[in-house]
């Protein structure tokens, strides 16, 4: 997945990374960058990659765990409506805290020591709930706080995955390796809501919690002695301290001035908002317009064919590229099925169909938004590579807020119109919205090296 060098030569032909011959730098300035990371071998890419898959399905695994039990929670506790949603909600706030924080983090003592360290903290807080629940009276509030702190943590997860991308892979192959990670999210939606619906009814609510968190807290151990013992990340150090310019004030402004940067945030606030709303109210739109259709076939079908086209839309972003197409055309090709046919499938639901039409729209519409890792999700780690972290998790805490937004938004269209149409409309008017910024302001070429000579001639 990189280039194989060895520990004492930094300075190999960038060309011989195994993405393949022709991938080529843009500058020398650029190239020698670059070449001066320390980028993983292939032996090492794999391991790291099977390792992300797990950590990331275990990490959607614990984030399920309380929606799944809500309602064997709520009748233990006796909670409302409104209890329940203080609750989940609580979750979504405090992951929106944490994601430049985590970024920047990651950008600076690197990605995996971060992962790691989070892993731990939230898989503890995990396994630790049912006991939680035996500290007083005031469970409601117990379980608030606790989802918020999970929020927190959890909320470094995917800025130190891009900050790791950008600082160990090579251009050619972040999108299969950013796909392959979303993938595994998808796998931890699938495995929370089917195993884990298994054990709710065999062994109890608080079954799910500790399992989670021990699994979580045996992947946090794994990676601390197998990768992150001995000089495994202390060779990046060097490299990670040039980088630390990158959150002055001035190079921030900056970096919002160039018109790529900040239609990168618009498209993935907009593809953030839109993927929410769709996992958030699609269950509830199968339930009141097909009652008597079987639930486990709309709430798994789509979420199964995300995976393979998770993986399928990284390979193809990644093979035209080492085939020496231009990046930036590449990202926008992914991002307009992501985020155009995806909106032509939400479309086909506005018109009266049958229930097997309506599985079929949803499941090509969720496959084919999973596109994105190939483009918007992927284009922070070629515009800014050194502080993909950072700029990533800025994106990733304005597309929760939007999401929570437009979620509510959606709820209150579908309580006064009555029309489930409404609702597809507007998640496509902000889909064609982020896809037009993209394609008209979108580019892949690094800007972060061009703010930075800027200011130091300043």
């Amino acid at each position: 997945m990189a280039v194989n060098h060895s520990s004492g030569d930094n300075s190999k032909d960038f060309s011989c990374s195994l993405s393949g011959p022709n991938f080529s730098t843009s500058s020398g300035s650029i190239q020698k960058e670059l070449e001066d990371q320390n980028l993983w071998p292939r032996s090492l890419a794999r391991k790291w990659i099977v390792t992300l898959f797990m950590g990331t399905c275990l990490l959607f695994c614990a984030r399920m765990i309380m929606p799944v039990c809500a309602v064997s929670m709520a009748a233990t506790f006796n909670w409302s409506k409104i209890d329940s949603g203080l609750v989940l909600g609580a979750f979504f706030w405090g992951y929106c805290f944490t994601q430049i924080l985590g970024g920047h983090a990651s950008d600076k003592v690197g990605g995996e020591r971060v992962l790691a360290i989070s892993a731990a903290s939230w898989a503890l807080i995990t396994a630790g709930t049912p006991l939680l629940t035996h500290l007083g009276s005031h469970t409601l509030a117990v379980m608030t706080v606790a989802r918020f702190l999970m929020g927190l943590l959890q909320g470094v997860f995917f800025p130190s995955l891009a900050s790791l991308c950008s600082q160990r892979v090579v251009e050619g192959e972040r999108g299969f390796l950013m796909s392959t990670m979303h993938s595994g999210s998808h796998l931890g939606t699938l495995l929370a809501g089917g195993m884990g619906s298994l054990m709710l009814d065999r062994y109890g609510w608080e079954s799910m919690f500790y399992s989670t968190g021990f699994l979580a807290g045996l992947w946090a151990l794994i990676v601390w002695q197998c990768f992150l013992k001995g000089d495994v990340t202390s060779k990046q150090m060097e490299t990670r301290k040039k980088s630390q310019w990158s959150l002055s004030r001035t190079h921030w402004l900056s970096l919002f001035k160039k018109p790529p940067v900040w239609a990168m945030v618009i498209t993935h606030m907009c593809m953030c908002s839109t993927s929410y709303t769709i996992l958030s109210w699609s269950p509830t739109y199968f339930k009141e317009s097909f009652p008597h259709a079987s639930e486990g076939v709309y709430n798994i079908i789509p979420w199964l064919i995300a995976i393979p086209s998770a993986l399928g839309g990284g390979y193809v972003s990644d093979f035209l590229i080492n085939q020496g197409y231009d990046v930036t055309s590449v990202r926008k090709i992914m991002q307009f099925f992501a985020m155009g046919l995806s909106s032509m499938f939400i479309m086909a639901l506005c018109g009266t169909i049958s229930f097997h039409s309506a599985v079929i729209f949803i499941s090509a519409a969720v496959g084919v938004s999973t596109f994105t890792s190939g483009g918007v999700s992927v284009n922070v780690q070629d515009l800014t590579p050194s502080c993909a972290g950072a700029l990533y998790g800025f994106m990733n805490m304005m597309g929760a807020l939007m999401g929570l937004v437009l979620v509510s938004v959606s709820g209150y269209l579908i309580e006064v119109t009555l029309s489930w149409a409404t609702v597809f409309s507007v998640i496509t008017l902000v889909n064609v919205t982020g896809l037009g910024i993209f394609i008209v302001f979108g580019d892949a070429r690094r800007v972060d090296l061009e703010v930075y000579s800027q200011e130091t001639v300043l």
